[in-house]
Parts: C-alpha cells; structure tokens; sequence
C-alpha cells in the first residue's frame, strides 16, 4: 500500500515503523476472512484491510482524525487473527496501537466515554483498586437491567460482567523450593489475582513439580497491556519500566512466566515498547519447553480448548496446549471457528458491549457443540467471558496440568461435576 508521509513526518520513530507496516500490505483480503468484527458487521471499514487505509489517512493527515475513522478504529478487538494469517508479515499490532495513541492525543472523546476511559485506566491496571471496584461490582450487579434501561450500555456491560467470588485457591505449598533446574519469576498480574487466584497456585505448584524455584517480583504491577489498548501510551512504558526493574531486582532468573496470555502478549513487545526484551514465556509455553511432569491421574475428561486471541495469534502458539492437555490424558476437543475471538479482548466488552456479547454468544454455542465435559481457555479474560454463558466449566488448561499430575482437581469442578466422571471410569 503506497504512503505519502511527509520528510518531516518521518522523522518520528512511530511514523516510520507504521509506514513500514503499511507498506507491507497488498490488499488481498486474506486477514478479512478472519476478522471477527468484519464476520459481523460485514463492512470493509471493520476489517483490517479497510482500518490500514484508515488507520494510513489518518496519520498522514494529522492532527484530530475523522469521528468515523475513530469508531472504526475502537471497533478492533487486536485479537491479531489477521497478523497471523497475513501472507506479507503486516505488523499490525504497531499500526493499531499507533492510531490509538493517536486518537487519544487528538481526538476528544464525549464526557461519558472519557470518564469511563480514565476510570479504566487508573481501577484495572492496579490490584487493590481492580479487587475493591470488582467488590463493589458484585454488589451492585442486580442494577445491570437499570442501567441498561437509562441507556448505560458501558456501566450495565461492567455489572454483568462482575463474576461471584472465585473458588479459594488450595496452598501451592509454598512458594519456595530448593531449585534443581532454576528458578522462574511468576508474573502476579493486576486482575487475575482477584478473579482467579486458583490459577496461580496451580501454576506454582506445576512448575516447582517440574523442579524450579518459583519466586514473585516485589514492586512489580500491570504488564501495561490495559493503558496500551486505551491508547495511553506513556502510561504503558511507566509500567513496563517499572516491572524491568522489579524483576531485576529480584535477581537472577531463567524466565518470566504468566498464566494471562494477554500478558505474555504484552511481555514480549517490550521491546518495541521500551526498548528491550525480557525471557517471556506463557506457562504452558513454560511447561512445553522443560517437560509436563509425570502423570499420575488419567481422567479421560474431554476438553473443549479455546484458544485465547493472545496466546493462538499474539504469541503463535496453537497446537502445544492441546498436546499437553492429551499428554496428561484428557479427550482434547476441537471448537468451530476456533480463530474467532470470544468478544473480552481485554476491556473490548466494557467498551463495545454489543459487539462482545455477540461474539461471546457465538463462541458459547461453538462450545456446545463439543458435548465437552469441561472448557480450557488460557486467558482469564476469556474465562470470565464465556464461563457465564456455556453448561460446562471454565478452567485454565493449567489447572487441568495441575490436576493431572499430582495437584488438586480444578475448584470449579464440584462434586456433582466429578462425580459422573467417577462413576463412568470405575465401570470402565
């Protein structure tokens, strides 16, 4: 796609890495087919071909963009389907990101929205506030039809969304072991802590199982991935400078492992985002590279695997969590349009409630068709997306790992849901 970006223009880093992504584009429409928002909407100006020349005119032009091109461009979910199937190597999370620092710079967003942007900004990327306002959530949550009949779409989409409290976490057994094989960082995130700290210890107890320390980075916060997607840039950098720093004051370490995919997406931009790489690794990238430790309960459980945006295209891993899940002896069954976003997207379901529920309703009835006993998805947005909408139970694959050799049975699998599969493996 020709650019026609100004000598002056240029001169910003950020300019010439988007006009280099642009023009690596050929327009052959093979990201519009699997654009989640152009399966929708059908329209050319929501699919990644069509937001390129938007996102092209717009920064060439400069200065406060077209409120069309804004919605257009708020519209993308960076599920990062279309940089997985682009033929021409498009680097499209650079282009999206561009333009949504952009619009924050230049374009004045009405009241609402930008209350709610800030509001976004300062609660989720912190712990204790994301718990406090996730409390205050749960108890206001039988007001959603209210607010959706005063016309709050945003506020009546944040109340539904605020799952009941998550299932207490069984001890990791402590966090420290003596190492055999090294010792790893394990990233404490800003949300899953509150929504599902079961996955953690799951992961603690699986790593430290496969013989490494397991250790957390005091001073470190939020990957940055909230304020990027905001279009908050600046903010993102701070975060990310100040988790470098807190992993390198918790010494030496052979990874930083995550159990949030959509952090480990993050994790591994740093260097287009400050500059420099860090030892990134998804758990189940983690375990997928030093061994799944021996497994000692074979439940033959089928599994529906969804496979997060952020670990199937931000990272391109796509067949090794499924192997793993058949390693450790589950039935590992395969969703329709596995590709197609679930509609979280990190605040994508705050921020375009309508187009979320759709792609979640869509996704949940994908589900259903697997008759699956239970459903992995590796990302705790995608977890809270679709656990209040499918019959069968949401874990992550993890916990699963867990489980298989030698952990707890997930806590979200009761009783009345293993009881069943009890029954039918003693018959066997």
């Amino acid at each position: 796609m020709r650019t026609g970006f100004t000598p002056q223009q240029m001169a910003d880093p950020e300019v010439s890495a988007s006009q280099g992504a642009i023009r690596r584009c050929v327009r052959c429409g093979f990201c519009t087919a699997t654009c989640p928002t152009y399966a929708l909407l059908g329209d050319e100006r929501d699919g990644p071909r069509g937001r390129i020349d938007l996102i092209r005119a717009m920064l060439e032009t400069g200065g406060p963009p077209a409120r069309s091109t804004v919605t257009h461009v708020d519209r993308c979910l960076s599920c990062l389907a279309c940089a997985n199937a682009c033929p021409s190597g498009v680097d499209y999370a650079q282009l999206i990101d561009h333009a949504r620092s952009h619009i924050e710079a230049h374009h004045r967003r009405p009241f609402p929205e930008r209350a709610l942007r800030w509001i976004l900004a300062k609660v989720l990327p912190h712990r204790r506030r994301f718990a406090l306002a996730l409390a205050l959530g749960r108890i206001a949550r039988p007001l959603a039809p209210l607010a959706a009949g005063l016309r709050m779409k945003r506020v009546a989409a944040m109340l539904k969304l605020a799952p009941p409290p998550p299932a207490r976490a069984v001890a990791p057994d402590g966090m420290v072991a003596v190492a055999t094989r090294g010792r790893v960082i394990l990233l404490q995130g800003c949300v899953e802590p509150a929504l599902g700290p079961h996955v953690q210890a799951a992961a603690a107890r699986l790593i430290r199982r496969a013989g490494y320390e397991v250790v957390l980075a005091e001073g470190e916060g939020c990957c940055g991935a909230i304020p990027e997607h905001l279009g908050r840039k600046a903010e993102a950098q701070a975060l990310a400078r100040a988790n470098l720093a807190a992993w390198a004051r918790a010494g030496e370490h052979v990874a930083i492992v995550t159990t949030a995919a959509g952090c480990g997406t993050t994790l591994k931009s740093y260097q287009r985002l400050v500059g420099q790489a860090v030892p990134a690794r998804d758990i189940l990238e983690f375990i997928g590279e030093v061994g799944l430790p021996p497994v000692v309960t074979r439940t033959g459980m089928s599994v529906a695997y969804h496979g997060a945006c952020s670990l199937q295209h931000g990272q391109r891993i796509h067949a090794l969590p499924q192997a793993l899940l058949a390693e450790a002896g589950f039935e590992v069954r395969q969703i329709a349009e596995g590709h197609l976003c679930c509609g979280s997207a990190g605040v994508y379901n705050i921020l375009q409630p309508a187009l979320a529920t759709a792609l979640r309703d869509r996704k949940a009835a994908n589900i259903a068709q697997t008759g699956a006993a239970v459903v992995a998805a590796g990302n705790i947005g995608c977890m809270v997306q679709i656990a209040g909408v499918v019959a069968a139970p949401v874990v992550h694959p993890v916990e699963l790992l867990d489980w298989a050799t030698g952990g707890p049975a997930p806590p979200v699998l009761t009783p009345q849901v293993l009881k069943p599969r009890a029954a039918k493996v003693s018959a066997g």
